[in-house]
């Protein structure tokens, strides 16, 4: 990642001296006063020609300067908590990392999910219980013989995990131990089906008891290992029974198994793991607000996941609004190999980065972390032979493709635990605007535009003028000492 301390020739901040102590007048900075109240701004800028990926620049003041439009950021004016920013780590990811040198992946794990100057702090991950499509076969914690049954679970096994998947989460969780993880199922084992095959079919009701306990055991099993399982969802896209492995299940039958089953299941066995229904695409917001409308169901649900391969992710606030307690994830969108670099940062920050938090989301996660150059592993008959991940690892080679820079933007700048806040919409300059645990502000802007774009920020007393490349994505961060009040130029 390149760094540019340098004021860029199209970057420019001007800061108002500001003092937000109440009844006090503003001043600029006496004497006495402690060096520790200066405030600083930067932007980091990623231009989708790659001029610039992720450039830090520091302020630069100039009067000249005259803003076309101006984003008023309200810190006082709040939505949802963010959990954080990742992407899927699946088998495939796992076991290119896994072949590796040690040196070589510890260097990579601590780049992504570290929080150094260097680093990208990815602070969520979705992990496939049991196979995904981007595995090189599909396969379940109990694969039995055809005919073979297994109403105990005995023969209920993680080995293969244990082999790239459990040893790269320890050494994740060594760097970022509050990290969060999120299991998904592809498809249950094939002696619960109904076609008692990997691809499609549906769950019979006579395994819905067993079933649960599986997923039970899959996160007993993994807090066993040290990992914390800190959501689940109850299907990846239960409406697209082509992929290998999948599963067909609809809204009613993910109703009756969470109210009758894994809920009750969770509660006696004190697993605090929550509950996220549906985890599929945005035309469908009836699939998650039906469940929801059953009480009985709703009681052990947390909420609702999304993807954005079809639908507007505004559909996720008419979820919101059908149910304002609950909350919304956004867990998974590709990016089709070879890539274009300037089309997909473009498209997946403004309504994924930007959208998907604008609309309540609490996550926003990338599909895979990564793949070879020939995007394997993948599954025979269905599984993704064109998802391009975040890295293309090859040996110790790294690529860093246009996921990596989409989540960076946003997961290097608003960690866990902040708070999206107000900020003006504008057409031509999307934005979304975060307060930190630290009480920085951090707005994250795209300008459209093939012109540079000066931009006006205001946040909240201090107004801070930038110039925006034109076709580009910036992350501004603003830091102040939030117990003394007193906002400083540097």
């Amino acid at each position: 990642m390149k760094k540019n301390k340098a004021p860029s020739y199209r970057t420019y901040f001007l800061l108002a001296f500001t003092c937000l102590v109440i009844g006090s007048g503003c001043s600029p900075k006496q004497k006495n006063e402690p060096e520790n109240t200066k405030a600083a701004a930067k932007i980091y800028i990623t231009a989708l020609d790659k001029s610039q990926l992720l450039q830090e620049h520091e302020v630069a003041a100039n009067d000249t300067a005259v803003p076309e439009d101006t984003i008023q950021v309200d810190p006082t004016t709040t939505f949802q908590n963010i959990d954080g920013f990742g992407y899927t780590l699946t088998g495939g990811s796992a076991f290119h990392l896994s072949t590796m040198s040690a040196t070589a992946r510890a260097a990579l794990l601590q780049e992504l999910f570290g929080t150094g100057d260097d680093d990208i702090a990815v602070s969520y991950l979705r992990l496939s219980v049991g196979g995904s499509d981007l595995d090189e076969r599909p396969w379940s914690y109990n694969d039995l013989a055809s005919g073979e049954t297994d109403m105990e679970l005995a023969q209920f096994s993680m080995a293969y995990d244990t082999v790239y998947l459990i040893p790269v989460l320890k050494e994740i969780l060594q760097i970022a131990p509050d990290i969060k993880l999120m299991g998904s199922p592809w498809s249950p084992p094939v002696w619960m089906k109904d076609n008692k095959d990997t691809r499609g079919g549906s769950l019979l009701p006579e395994y819905h008891a067993v079933y649960a306990n599986y997923l039970a055991k899959y996160i007993q099993e993994m807090g066993k290992h040290g990992i914390t399982i800190d959501a689940l969802t109850i299907q990846n896209e239960p409406l697209h029974p082509g992929n290998n492995p999948s599963l067909l299940m609809h809204a009613d039958q993910q109703a009756a198994f969470i109210k009758d089953n894994l809920g009750p299941t969770f509660k006696a066995l004190g697993i605090q793991t929550k509950i996220i229904i549906y985890d599929h695409n945005a035309d469908r917001p009836d699939y998650p607000i039906s469940i929801l409308n059953d009480s009985l169901a709703a009681q052990y649900i947390d909420g609702s996941a999304f993807h954005l391969y079809g639908g507007k992710i505004e559909a996720l606030s008419e979820v919101h609004e059908a149910h304002p307690s609950k909350n919304l994830y956004f867990t998974e969108q590709w990016v089709g190999a070879p890539g274009d670099f300037e089309g997909d940062v473009a498209w997946h920050n403004e309504n994924l980065i930007i959208g998907a938090t604008r609309n309540w989301s609490k996550t926003v996660l990338e599909w895979n972390l990564a793949a070879d150059e020939n995007q394997e592993p993948h599954t025979d008959r269905g599984g993704c032979d064109r998802c391009l991940g975040a890295l293309t690892i090859t040996g110790d080679s790294v690529i860093r493709n246009p996921a990596y820079y989409t989540i960076a933007h946003a997961s290097k700048f608003v960690p866990q635990g902040s708070l999206r806040i107000g900020s003006t919409a504008l057409t031509d300059v999307p934005n979304v605007a975060f307060k930190t645990p630290k009480g920085a502000l951090v707005t994250i802007l795209q300008n459209k535009n093939t012109a540079d774009k000066t931009i006006a920020v205001q946040l909240g007393d201090t107004s801070v003028v930038i110039s925006l490349p034109g076709k580009s994505v910036g992350t501004l961060v603003y830091e102040g000492d939030k117990d003394l009040g007193y906002f400083y130029v540097l």
